[in-house]
């Protein structure tokens, strides 16, 4: 059974459909009260008209393994959920648990970036405090090793948070983007709501227990698939390092990918991957191959083994893109 999967994400009058658009799509303007009606979204990058309507949400076929084939997908791949799909029309070429809530790691910071884009302003300066290194010190969460008193702008902090995978940066942007991080949560589970992930709920802004909140691989493919319509996104998570050259206001800084497979898979486009206890490693994932993109997640490759991600990651892209050419 062929299914497709998009979410939409409407504003009074205006509604944007998740379905990748060939040019960037809108982000959402920000409104002061519900009746408002929003014509043009602002981004980082220009403006453009959304009078997309909303598109229909993904049926799960089942609980178990299926893909355009019938029930045999990709081989070897040892995640409990799944999902690979055509970034372009949506359609799902394979699945597995698509649907069941769990953990999703430092995947949580992809809706992070998603609500800074869509709020814009990305050249204010962040002032990265204390606490935004204790929060992360004390989860035991991965950081950018951010200092205390360095003031950085908000789009180099989006490389800091999704290169490393930086707690202290996610942190800074929600204190600032909240404003305060009881706020910015606010935001994150509205925009999730907005957009038609409706398995899926955030606790932290990197997804770091005790509470780190949950979703499903179908939500957060459809938020990859929707993310990387923003082509600051794109260039951030496309990225093996990048460097920030020191500064007045902060030192030098190089941050690397976390993503084992930038570099070393023909056609990778990033996105994000992510981990915890309870999550297991995790991955989201895109490719762009032939004139056709992928985009897929795998949530709990392996408790243990941490390149299992990128290896169920490169089985399902290969075999997405051997099984488009048939």
């Amino acid at each position: 059974m062929r299914t497709t999967f998009a979410a939409a994400v409407t504003f009074a009058a205006v509604t944007l459909s998740l379905a990748v658009p060939a040019t960037p799509p809108a982000t959402a303007a920000r409104t002061a009260n519900a009746t408002r009606t929003a014509n043009t979204a602002r981004t980082a990058n220009g403006t453009r008209t959304a009078n997309a309507t909303r598109a229909p949400a993904v049926a799960e076929a089942g609980g178990g393994a299926h893909g355009p084939h019938g029930p045999h997908g990709p081989r070897g791949v040892g995640a409990r959920s799944a999902v690979l799909a055509d970034m372009g029309s949506g359609r799902v070429l394979w699945s597995r648990r698509a649907g069941v809530r769990r953990p999703i790691g430092s995947i949580a910071k992809v809706m992070t970036a998603v609500v800074v884009l869509r709020e814009g302003r990305l050249d204010r300066t962040v002032r990265i405090r204390p606490r935004h290194v204790a929060y992360a010190a004390a989860r035991h969460g991965t950081t950018a090793r951010l200092r205390p008193g360095d003031r950085i702008t908000a789009r180099e902090l989006l490389s800091a948070m999704m290169l490393p995978s930086g707690c202290d940066a996610a942190a800074a942007l929600a204190d600032a983007y909240g404003p305060g991080r009881a706020g910015f949560l606010r935001k994150m589970n509205r925009t999730a709501r907005a957009l038609g992930l409706r398995r899926t709920r955030y606790a932290d802004e990197s997804g770091l227990p005790p509470a780190p909140g949950n979703s499903t691989a179908r939500d957060q493919a459809a938020l990859g698939r929707y993310a990387m319509g923003f082509p600051l996104f794109r260039r951030v998570v496309g990225q093996r390092r990048h460097v920030l050259r020191r500064g007045p206001h902060h030192k030098r800084y190089v941050w690397r990918s976390t993503n084992d497979l930038m570099g070393r898979y023909r056609g990778l486009l990033g996105i994000k991957s992510g981990y915890t206890s309870a999550a297991g490693y995790c991955l989201l994932f895109a490719a762009r191959r032939g004139g056709r993109t992928l985009v897929g997640v795998v949530l709990h490759s392996s408790r243990t083994r941490r390149a299992a991600r990128f290896q169920d990651a490169r089985r399902m892209l290969d075999w997405g893109f051997l099984a488009s050419r048939r």
